[in-house]
């Protein structure tokens, strides 16, 4: 058998192949057309391996079959969706469960109530999407403040130094996340470095290990893991007590779970999940660092692109004029909104989510029996000539158009079906480019090319370098 080892780097497919494990189904293939198996145990992975990552697979895989295409993960049929009016088909009338949640439970040992997991999830979407817009409104000057200081050491370099972006925006991440979410006791840089390395010692074992049963076998990775594990939930309830005692005046995102009156365990899971999510859509993994995508995407877009800068910064000085930008006037910044959906198509930001089919379904003729995994290969939709004109050119003027606002919104990425994760993202990209486009000029640095590495966030291969100057 292929060694199972090699596609562990990849966290959707081990994220596949667990929620195939926990959710056992007939091999009955549902009809789709697709790839037949290459190899009888394997499947399509070496298919997979061969592309380079699951989004490159996914586009060939779509060039042949059309925008609903099967393939084998080992001996297990999967569909996978590319267009929008197939995900439309599929979102609407389908009772699906979020299989990434059901993994991630899983690994943390996390034991819900019989019968209660679609239940809990509802709650804490609408415990955890309140506690994230009351942070951001009570912690907003905080937030200014760390985008301030980085802005004002950027100031501070030549013209000519190539500043190495994703590095940078690694101290930003983990500042604005932890004390927003966790409170004043991570202004501590020590503190901050001990949580970043429990939670990349988590994050490796999500990524790796958890189906072929190689943590098991190496009681070194195993005992690191459960030592990174328990130090987390302990900081976590070592916060929450601290919090709790503390008074309900207090504002970080842990204070507003307190307020909900969750159990210890909940507690625990609630925060765990929020914090992960947070990094996971403001931050991402590549080299076992996290940075934020949105903003780095973004820079290098407006770096490259002379008149979408410009006409950004117009719009800025015509809206903020001198003064700091506020939460009330971010929903002005429509062009800035536009910049950042533009951002998020161009750089196919989630190149993929996965969905566990709970009823049997249909999509168009086709037939997708229970149990089967679905995946939205959200990639591959959002460079679909048929549905964006010249998919490829970094263009935010087709935000102006209506029906392009609704095939993104279809798609989760804007509006009310977009994560309360994401929104927090688009709110520290709206802070940063509004305090950085007013003060300094981007540049790209000559003969750079950048690359994308497809994994659960798009992000570059290497890190991104990018010169500022002053404007006058």
């Amino acid at each position: 058998m292929l060694d199972f080892a090699i596609f562990a780097v990849t966290f959707v497919i081990i994220l596949i192949g667990a929620v195939l494990y926990l959710y056992p189904s007939s091999r009955s293939a549902s009809g789709v057309p697709g790839l037949n198996p290459t190899e009888e145990k394997d499947g399509n992975l070496p298919d997979i391996v061969n592309k380079g990552s699951l989004h490159e697979f996914l586009v060939g895989l779509h060039d042949e079959f059309g925008s609903v295409a099967s393939f084998w993960f080992g001996r297990r049929p999967v569909v996978s969706l590319g267009a929008v009016d197939r995900l439309r088909q599929h979102i609407n009338p389908n009772w699906t469960t979020d299989s990434f949640e059901t993994m991630l439970k899983s690994l943390l040992g996390y034991q819900s109530g019989s019968g209660a997991g679609v239940t809990e999830s509802m709650i804490r979407k609408k415990v955890y999407e309140g506690a994230i817009n009351k942070t951001l409104e009570n912690n907003f000057p905080l937030l200014l403040q760390l985008v301030e200081e980085l802005v004002d050491k950027w100031a501070s370099y030549p013209k000519s130094q190539h500043t190495p972006l994703c590095a940078h925006l690694l101290g930003l991440a983990m500042k604005a996340v932890t004390q927003l979410a966790m409170g004043s006791r991570f202004r501590d840089d020590a503190e901050v470095i001990r949580f970043r390395k429990n939670h990349e010692a988590i994050w490796s074992e999500i990524g790796k290990g958890y189906l072929d049963g190689s943590q098991e076998k190496s009681s070194s990775r195993k005992t690191h893991y459960e030592s990174a594990l328990a130090e987390m939930e302990s900081v976590l309830k070592s916060v929450a007590k601290q919090r709790s005692g503390q008074g309900s005046s207090q504002s970080s995102f842990v204070n507003y779970l307190l307020q909900a009156n969750l159990t210890e365990r909940q507690l625990f899971f609630f925060t765990f999940m929020s914090v992960f999510l947070l990094f996971l859509y403001i931050i991402y993994a590549c080299s076992h660092l996290y940075y934020f995508p949105v903003c780095i995407w973004a820079v290098h877009f407006l770096s490259v692109s002379e008149a979408v800068q410009e006409r950004l910064y117009h719009e800025l000085v015509e809206v903020l004029g001198e003064e700091p930008v506020t939460l009330e006037k971010i929903p002005q910044l429509r062009y800035c909104q536009q910049v950042l959906n533009e951002t998020v198509r161009t750089a196919k930001l989630t190149p993929m989510a996965t969905r566990l089919q709970e009823v049997e379904g249909k999509v168009d003729q086709h037939v997708i029996p229970k149990e089967t995994l679905v995946i939205y290969a959200l990639g591959v939709v959002l460079q679909d000539a048929d549905t964006w004109s010249l998919p490829y050119r970094f263009n935010p003027d087709r935000f102006a158009d209506e029906s392009v606002i609704k095939s993104f919104s279809l798609l989760g990425f804007s509006g009310s079906q977009a994560c309360p994760e994401l929104r927090f993202a688009y709110t520290v990209a709206a802070v940063l480019l509004s305090t950085l486009v007013r003060r300094l000029r981007l540049h790209r640095v000559d003969g750079q090319v950048v690359e994308a590495r497809y994994e659960l966030v798009t992000t570059p291969k290497d890190d991104t370098w990018i010169t500022f100057s002053k404007r006058n």
